[in-house]
């Protein structure tokens, strides 16, 4: 009789729980700061580019468990500057986030993703350094990868403020070096967000 019982309590939850779930559409910007990691000591002189990221997203969570995901579609410039010449992209970002959310009073609260990203190149530069016979091309590829980790708080169930890193698992440049040696550079990327739920 017992096993009946907890068996019908836990079937009730889970008929129960995505009825109390919560999905919400709204809008995403932020400001990024990218730069790449490389061993190459050319590129170790680079210095961070400050672009930015805007765009739809989607939040699904389930209240009592405090669990869901969020997703977004956005436009995100990323680049570096190196040698006083500035290389530049602006991609089609697709973040897909396992989230955790706590709340307080539903007035305010904490949350944390963590997720995969794909992204797609819109336009990007093909950029020279050096002169004569020590050009060195760098070029932006057309399709990068990788994974995203984020804190944040959210206030009234409808405002996220948040600070996310984006870290590249594929190369996000290659670059052409003297004698024709072709090596690759990952990007990486910190952003702080600012999110408004309809």
């Amino acid at each position: 009789m017992k096993k009946y019982l907890v068996f019908t309590v836990i079937a009730a939850l889970f008929v129960a729980l995505p009825t109390q779930a919560q999905f919400k559409l709204g809008v995403k910007a932020g400001v990024n700061l990218s730069d790449i990691s490389t061993s190459e000591d050319f590129y170790k002189k680079s210095e961070n580019y400050t672009g930015f990221q805007v765009g739809p997203m989607m939040e699904f969570t389930v209240p009592v468990v405090g669990i869901g995901l969020d997703a977004a579609l956005l436009f995100s410039q990323t680049g570096f500057k190196v040698n006083g010449k500035t290389v530049e992209n602006g991609n089609l970002l697709i973040p897909v986030n396992l989230k955790y959310k706590y709340g307080f009073l539903d007035i305010v609260g904490v949350y944390a993703t963590a997720g995969p990203y794909i992204g797609f190149k819109l336009f990007g530069d093909k950029t020279e350094f050096g002169v004569g016979s020590g050009v060195e091309k760098i070029e932006s590829e057309s399709f990068g990868a990788g994974l995203n980790f984020g804190l944040g708080a959210e206030l009234l169930g409808m405002l996220q403020v948040g600070a996310n890193y984006q870290l590249g698992l594929t190369e996000d440049y290659k670059s052409y070096k003297p004698a024709n040696v072709l090596t690759h550079e990952k990007s990486s990327v910190w952003s702080i967000t600012l999110a408004y739920f309809f």
